[in-house]
């Protein structure tokens, strides 16, 4: 009988030193490449939670870099981070399996919209005709950067050109990079121009505009383009960058914007969510000082562009700020 009780005691011990390592683990959120937005935003959203959550509610959060939202879609399904920054599209191919994702991932939830994604495709001012996106259509086999392979970057800028009509496959010699690498390659001549959607300003953008100003241009889209583009998912917007939102820019740039979404299993805890999203949004002022893209961040718009469900944890937190979630945002589990 003592050698039972013993056992069990043992077993206990271990099962408990289990539980515990298990909850000091670090949730993982994974961002994108260093060259955009959401890497160090990510930092920031984890550095805060962190900060925040760890000695009170045991919850740490730690922010890794990726190749983006499709590369972010599997990590998030194999487990290998438990929350993600996606782009909005991203998120809505993910839930309903279609675009680059072939199958629906049944386990993502939404936490909120964050930022504005805003599309940059940049081509060199010597190639540009109208000043619009179709000038890609025109290019003549030149080497163009639509993203890291496999990136985010790369998905949504063939979705948009692809919806558009644009021949992008038999005008451009593709190039595959980050938004840095190809940032670096239109400085040195490598490139004529890249895609990167990102918030604003972007490094990548800042970094090659102000070594080659008014060599660049950062095309604009015009009301049918954008009206086309949301036929099958309405999520951009208009999005005017002002002169001088980036180095040597001397007109108006009149592009498009999608939100960034913050997603999560449905395997972490209701309390967990529930934590990590009111931490969120009650220092947004902080992240808006680490980066001026989440001035684009409002409670009143955090549940607008989602494509996938919201998470139980922040269902409770937006109905606390009396707010009304929508019957498509219910998890199928409500």
């Amino acid at each position: 009988m003592k050698h039972l009780v013993l056992w069990f005691l043992t077993a206990a011990l271990f099962l408990s030193c289990s539980d515990e390592l298990s909850n000091n683990r670090p949730y993982i959120l994974t961002t994108a490449t260093t060259g955009g937005a959401y890497y160090p935003i990510g930092v920031a959203i984890a550095t805060i939670a962190k900060s925040q959550l760890q000695d009170e509610h045991n919850i740490s959060l730690s922010a890794i870099s990726s190749a983006g939202s499709l590369e972010n879609v599997k990590l998030l399904r194999d487990n290998q981070a438990q929350f993600g920054l996606l782009q909005g599209v991203f998120g809505a191919w993910a839930w309903h399996g279609e675009g680059p994702v072939s199958r629906p991932q049944t386990g993502l939830r939404s936490i909120g919209a964050m930022w504005q994604n805003v599309e940059h495709f940049v081509l060199l001012s010597s190639l540009v005709t109208d000043g619009t996106i179709r000038d890609l259509g025109k290019l003549n086999g030149d080497r163009y950067v639509l993203g890291a392979r496999n990136s985010g970057a790369e998905q949504t800028g063939r979705f948009i050109l692809e919806t558009l009509g644009v021949d992008y496959e038999n005008s451009m010699n593709l190039a595959y990079m980050g938004y840095g690498g190809a940032a670096n390659a239109m400085q040195d001549g490598n490139v004529v121009g890249m895609n990167v959607p990102a918030g604003v300003p972007t490094s990548a953008i800042t970094q090659a505009f102000a070594q080659l100003g008014d060599r660049l241009t950062i095309l604009d889209f015009s009301e049918e383009e954008l009206a086309t583009i949301n036929a099958r998912y309405n999520l951009w917007d208009w999005y005017e960058l002002p002169p001088g939102t980036y180095p040597g820019q001397q007109t108006t740039v009149r592009s498009v914007g999608s939100p960034n979404v913050l997603v999560v299993r449905s395997d972490v805890p209701d309390e967990v969510v529930y934590q990590v999203t009111r931490v969120i949004w009650e220092n947004l002022g902080a992240l808006q000082d680490i980066h001026s893209a989440t001035k684009d961040m409002d409670l009143d718009i955090a549940l607008k562009g989602l494509g996938a469900p919201l998470h139980p944890g922040a269902i409770r937190f937006y109905r606390e700020k009396g707010m009304e979630i929508p019957a498509n945002l219910l998890p199928p589990e409500a």
